[in-house]
């Protein structure tokens, strides 16, 4: 994930200071292999300059389930939740998921209970009939301490428990940090996988931010399997400048092995929910990036 991006979900974070649960009308072409959508940052650009015109182009395009990166000051894309939701509607789409960063002002630690601005925002991702509400982020300020950690994991499970009473769950993204940092000479990634309850509790599998820590997605599904219901689709090559040493590319062109990771979290990882996500383009349109991805995950069977 790039410096850019980052920047992004902080700001974002600032300003809002199962199968057998969906629809046969969330599976793609593919035979039962599971729900294939796009994250909306893949066209961040398009989408901030004219969210309804891409919206159209990528139901064209052939998407009908999207993840959302843009939700500020009860607004997704500008929208309220009731208007994006009819816009959605409209064009044929559906929103499974979305990233909202949860920050530590989220929390009332007095109050042992969340600000009105997190409960607003499960309240509005019901409104689009989210099934996921995943935080793509976690302040460094979070994980200090190996108390710190496991006390975050704690209200990462209580909300769960907040999204269990609108019928969905609360997920967490990972970054790379996650695999290079340890606390008590564990990796983050371990203490948040032994610490979050997986009934209340989703890990959103990144398979390509993890490679510039040295983590490999096939090793990490191996070690839990059952594990990452819901993932995000990419594939990396050397990236040609910024801090990290990998960047995203089409499906199937870099070093990841993305069929072969995708093919065993299906199998192995209970993965139902594929979300594509490309952030670099190597000179091409960011649309053409993403139309070309639907149609390699189609060719690959899903």
């Amino acid at each position: 994930m790039s410096t850019s991006r980052r920047t992004f979900l902080k700001a974002s974070a600032m300003a809002v200071v199962g199968t057998a649960l969906l629809p046969k009308s969330v599976f793609a072409a593919g035979i039962n292999k599971g729900m294939i959508g796009l994250q909306l940052y893949s066209v961040r650009t398009d989408m901030l300059r004219d969210p309804l015109a891409s919206l159209t182009q990528l139901s064209k395009i052939g998407y009908i389930h999207l993840e959302h990166a843009n939700y500020i000051n009860r607004k997704f894309y500008g929208y309220s939740a009731l208007e994006f939701k009819k816009v959605l509607d409209g064009l044929g789409l559906k929103m499974p998921s979305g990233h909202t960063v949860m920050a530590k002002q989220h929390w009332d630690d007095e109050k042992k209970d969340f600000s009105d601005s997190w409960k607003y925002t499960i309240e509005d991702a019901a409104t689009l009939e989210q099934k996921y509400v995943i935080s793509p982020s976690m302040d460094s300020s979070m994980y200090k301490t190996y108390d710190d950690m496991k006390r975050y994991m704690d209200i990462f499970n209580k909300c769960g428990e907040l999204c269990k009473k609108s019928g969905m769950k609360f997920g967490y993204h990972n970054h790379d940090f996650e695999f290079r940092q340890k606390l008590n000479d564990e990796l983050l990634f371990d203490i948040i996988m032994k610490s979050i309850d997986p009934s209340l509790v989703a890990l959103q599998l990144d398979i390509g931010n993890m490679y510039n820590a040295g983590a490999i997605a096939m090793d990490i599904v191996n070690k839990y399997p059952g594990r990452f219901e819901i993932i995000h689709v990419k594939d990396e090559i050397q990236a040609t400048g910024g801090n990290d040493k990998f960047e995203s590319c089409i499906l199937g062109e870099g070093v990841i092995r993305t069929k072969d990771v995708v093919d065993l979290a299906q199998k192995l990882g209970g993965t139902t929910c594929f979300i594509i996500e490309q952030e670099s383009y190597q000179g091409k349109t960011p649309m053409d990036c993403v139309k070309e991805d639907l149609e390699i995950m189609k060719k690959w069977g899903y």
